[in-house]
């Protein structure tokens, strides 16, 4: 049965999927990655990302975006977001909050939470005392906080205290080393990772965050891309046209500089197996019930595009041992379960809001095959293969000005 005037489409032949939520991006830091309402926001509705939840972009913009896409006066996914990050007094990124005591920390989430962002973001040098107290404060207030595991703070502790998700594996890695204390004050990276790794650690960690259901966003395509970036050709990449001019002349070359400086600082070798533990810590967490969610860092990546990386993201997962349906699950169904909105989204079932993708071919034969979108519905609205069309053309002609 249809509504009164309703657009009929036939799907014969087609596959239907809910929207699919990108969990971890950033749209709005500083001046560092111009052009979102131009380039990032369509990029994702072009890709069938109905949804995603925003992890450090400046207030009060995000906000005002997140609720001007509610109510239909931007084209974008839906947000939810948690304005500024919490860091340490001398912050690495912009849109950050400076944290440098526990009364600075609970201040932070107060205020947060009084302008209106839906959860707390953690950043990696915040100290460890202040952490504690926001996170504390966090479960005073009744919101959520999730995102890195600091640099003073244990993977366990984390979980322990009720952190929700982990991005990146922030902390996994320590926790499963011989050498955890030491890596607390000390230089990390993957050759230590790798050679003082413990597998019985790392069942210990793996079981706890089972037991907790501490969520993990592994953010593979972001990681594979931070640690190999010299092996990436930044030269022949197939989605350049998508990608402003600002960011390949300005915003790129910063971050590539800057990684190689100071992250990429291991033989190569060890950067290899660490990213392939990686891919080994998803499939091990996966089977012992530690919930995954889809998330790139788009746009902070080199080349992480918004919307085309989440595709790559639920691939990677496929690569790391989960089967194609599994993959779907942690950019669809797992998100409204992590979101606490199960009634409202992350199935295809009546009643339930109208962000739908329709699929040339079925997903859980090939997750490829998610990339085949024939038409996108994003809160009641349709848009066609040409509509999706029409919008990269948009985002293609926007990019070459965003200077």
């Amino acid at each position: 049965m249809s509504a009164p005037n309703a657009r009929i489409i036939d799907g014969t032949g087609k596959y239907l999927i809910p929207g699919l939520w990108d969990m971890h991006v950033h749209t709005l830091m500083g001046d560092w990655m111009p052009g979102a309402t131009e380039v990032t926001l369509p990029l994702f509705v072009a890709n069938g990302v109905t949804g995603i939840r925003t992890m450090g972009d400046e207030l009060p913009t995000i906000l005002q975006w997140r609720d001007a896409i509610a109510q239909g006066k931007l084209l974008g996914p839906r947000m939810v977001s948690s304005g500024p990050m919490l860091d340490g007094p001398k912050p690495n990124f912009p849109a950050s909050v400076q944290i440098a005591s526990p009364a600075d920390a609970v201040h932070a989430v107060d205020s947060l939470k009084a302008q209106g962002v839906d959860f707390i973001k953690i950043q990696s040098l915040i100290p460890r005392d202040a952490y504690f107290a926001a996170a504390s404060e966090a479960r005073k207030q009744g919101i959520v906080f999730a995102g890195h595991v600091p640099d003073a703070v244990r993977a366990s502790e984390a979980a322990q205290v009720g952190q929700k998700s982990i991005e990146h594996y922030t902390g996994v890695f320590e926790g499963c080393s011989t050498i955890e204390d030491q890596l607390l004050v000390g230089p990390r990276g993957p050759r230590k990772s790798v050679e003082t790794f413990d597998q019985a650690r790392a069942n210990g960690l793996i079981a706890l965050f089972a037991k907790d259901q501490t969520w993990q966003v592994p953010t593979l395509v972001w990681e594979r891309g931070q640690w190999l970036i010299d092996k990436t050709d930044l030269k022949h990449q197939p989605l350049d046209k998508y990608v402003p001019v600002y960011w390949k002349q300005t915003t790129y070359p910063k971050f590539v500089s800057s990684i190689l400086a100071t992250l990429d600082t291991d033989p190569l070798f060890y950067r290899e197996r660490y990213v392939q533990m990686e891919m080994e810590m998803t499939l091990a967490m996966h089977k012992a019930g530690v919930p995954l969610l889809a998330g790139t860092d788009t746009a902070a990546g080199v080349y992480v595009v918004p919307g085309f990386s989440l595709h790559e993201e639920m691939e990677l997962f496929v690569q790391a041992g989960l089967t194609p349906m599994e993959a779907l699950q942690t950019a669809t169904s797992n998100p409204a379960r992590f979101l606490g909105r199960e009634a409202t989204m992350g199935s295809v079932a009546p009643g339930k809001l109208a962000d739908l993708v329709l699929l040339d071919a079925d997903p859980t034969v090939d997750i490829h095959n998610a990339r085949k979108i024939e038409s996108v519905v994003l809160a009641g609205r349709y848009f066609s293969r040409n509509d999706l069309d029409h919008l990269l053309s948009q985002v293609q002609a926007a990019a070459l000005k965003i200077r």
